[in-house]
């Protein structure tokens, strides 16, 4: 229920009106907590999958945190974008950018194992991918039609899927861990446990600030029981922060430029996912904030500053940038649609992003700990995924659609060995699982004939409801019992 305190129904409906100062702020700041861990989390991801080093004396260290920094600070340069606006580039409205899940499965695959040397590779794809992100604003609106739940919700479970296994292994230990005795402890596991009881308990059982804010916490309470359980040092947390600068600036190319057909044909692929989930979050916002349609301007604008703000991102060691989820409930729930309210939380995200000293502590975080906050996440973004199917007709067309592109992608995500005589820039795509699917999904959503859509689904799923195999009831008592 909307606060109106802060001011009436009208002008809470309103982008443009802007509350007290003294409760913009802290508006501002509880859109930060929902996403801040979902933010950070990726860059985490990918130098764990390249084989960085995450003790502080890692000669690694530097890298990590500088990483961590971009992703703070391009979240809220981005978000400035959305919500500030510049020229034709921003929707105008309180949208939260933030580091998008939806490229891990592209990126893991072309950094693993491969150090630092990886990135050069890496940030010239998120640099290219960004700008033909910008470039799909321009048509956004003449696609829609061959991305319908069907594809979306398929894409954005695939997603979910791939990257649930992260989730295991950080909780049993970490990557690099595997084959160490420590591996898989139950020391590991309860500390990855201790994240995810408290989060499930703050959602469920609490309200307001407390509810938004359950990974965090649960992270927070993780962070604390390791300190007690001896996973995590005080050496450790005094080194990282004795190691980062008070402040620092970004520095473009920093890893420099190399082109990678992969990278490059990956990030452009997935530009099409995130720009439809954009035009999700855009209408999702207008009608829970203000009761209202998206305006065209409106989904044109938000693409742009997807694109650009990626772009921009991936100049400075940043990765894509895309419009978070949760920050569409969090207006919904609080019925605040100021824009200038998540300005504030985007201030708020560039100071961060400019200290490192705040990187070196999310830095010490165990790897187990974050484990039971990625569980959490992923799995949430399965749930997305499932709830998005929910709106298919599930009829004979499109369970089979669904089901050739699932098999497939998950197949190749489970068995990367079987396409090992691909090129290598094909074999990181296929293996990523997500691309084949979605381009499966797509192609058969728009060659498959509509009359199939008038079938029932019983002959495909016979075995399963306990007809016969071509779809019709069986009478029971027209079955002559078999002898044994």
């Amino acid at each position: 229920m909307a606060d109106t305190s802060i001011g009436t129904p009208e002008q809470l409906r309103d982008p443009n009106y802007t509350p007290p100062l003294y409760k913009a702020v802290p508006l501002g700041i509880q859109h930060v907590l929902a996403m801040f861990v979902s933010n950070v989390t990726p860059a985490i991801i990918v130098a764990g999958a390249a084989g960085f080093g995450f003790g502080s004396n890692s000669p690694d260290f530097p890298e990590l945190l500088y990483l961590i920094q971009m992703s703070m600070l391009f979240a809220g340069i981005a978000t400035l974008f959305q919500t500030i606006g510049m020229g034709p580039v921003g929707a105008r409205l309180p949208i939260v950018q933030g580091t998008s899940f939806a490229f891990l499965p592209i990126m893991i695959p072309l950094v693993a194992g491969k150090g630092v040397d990886a990135l050069s590779a890496l940030f010239a794809g998120v640099i290219l991918g960004g700008l033909f992100h910008a470039l799909i604003g321009t048509f956004i609106g003449k696609i829609r039609f061959a991305l319908p739940p069907l594809v979306t919700g398929l894409v954005v479970t695939m997603i979910g899927l791939a990257l649930v296994r992260v989730g295991i292994q950080y909780a049993a230990g970490g990557v690099p861990a595997i084959g160490t005795p420590e591996y898989g402890s139950l020391l590991n596991w309860s500390a990855a446990l201790v994240v995810i009881a408290v989060t499930l308990g703050l959602k469920f059982f609490a309200r307001g600030m407390l509810a938004v804010s359950a990974v965090l916490i649960g992270l927070l309470v993780g962070y604390v029981y390791s300190l007690f359980m001896g996973i995590l040092s005080v050496d450790d947390i005094t080194s990282s922060w004795e190691r980062s600068a008070a402040f620092a600036l970004p520095q473009p190319f920093k890893y420099g430029f190399t082109f990678s057909a992969a990278a490059i044909i990956g990030f452009c692929l997935m530009a099409f996912v995130s720009a439809i989930e954009t035009v999700g979050d855009v209408e999702g916002i207008t009608k829970g904030g203000a009761g209202r349609v998206a305006t065209d301007k409106e989904i044109t604008g938000a693409t742009y500053a997807d694109g650009i703000g990626t772009a921009i991102a991936g100049i400075f060691g940043g990765f894509p940038n895309t419009s978070f989820s949760q920050n569409v409930g969090l207006i919904a729930m609080t019925g605040v649609m100021s824009r200038h309210v998540v300005t504030c939380g985007a201030i708020f995200l560039i100071v961060c992003g400019l200290v490192p000293k705040v990187g070196g502590v999310i830095r010490t975080v165990p790897i187990e700990v974050l484990g039971g906050g990625v569980i959490v996440m992923f799995g949430m973004v399965v749930a997305a995924g499932i709830s998005m199917l929910s709106d298919v007709d599930w009829n004979r067309r499109n369970m089979v659609i669904f089901a050739v592109a699932l098999s497939v992608g998950l197949g190749l995500q489970l068995e990367p060995g079987a396409v090992q005589y691909l090129p290598e820039w094909a074999e990181v795509l296929m293996v990523s699982g997500l691309l084949p699917a979605a381009f499966i999904a797509i192609v058969l959503n728009l060659i498959l004939p509509a009359d199939l859509a008038e079938e029932s689904t019983e002959e495909v799923a016979g075995g399963l409801s306990g007809h016969g195999s071509f779809g019709k009831a069986v009478d029971p008592a027209a079955v002559t019992p078999t002898r044994p």
